[in-house]
């Protein structure tokens, strides 16, 4: 079985002017009223696709999608085996997510995040 996106993240250097952006265009609301001012995007879907994540960000501009794996460690170590690069190695987020990211080939970036 294949691993899910889960999120999506999209890195800019004005946070709010993205959301203003976003919200006009698609209808997206955006609230950054955390300990890390990171936007949490609701897409007001209704359950359809995936919610996602705003910031600003020295990888800006950037959009960015982040994989569930049961074992972060594990698929870094199969990225760098076939040509990926470690970006970010493995990091616990307390109270909020295991994660890390990488760039392919291509130098695409990916996040990964743990089940």
């Amino acid at each position: 079985m294949g691993q899910p996106v889960v999120h999506f993240e999209i890195h800019g250097k004005d946070q709010e002017r993205l959301a203003a952006f976003y919200g006009d265009i698609f209808g997206w609301s955006v609230k950054a009223d955390n300990p890390h001012s990171y936007g949490m995007v609701d897409t007001h879907s209704g359950g359809k696709g995936i919610e996602g994540g705003m910031t600003e960000s020295e990888m800006a501009p950037k959009v960015m999608i982040y994989v569930q794996v049961p074992d972060p460690q594990t698929t870094l170590d199969a990225v760098t085996a076939h040509g990926g690069t470690v970006v970010m190695p493995v990091t616990e987020i307390p109270g909020a997510v295991t994660m890390a990211i990488f760039t392919d080939p291509e130098g695409n970036t990916i996040g990964l995040v743990k089940e």
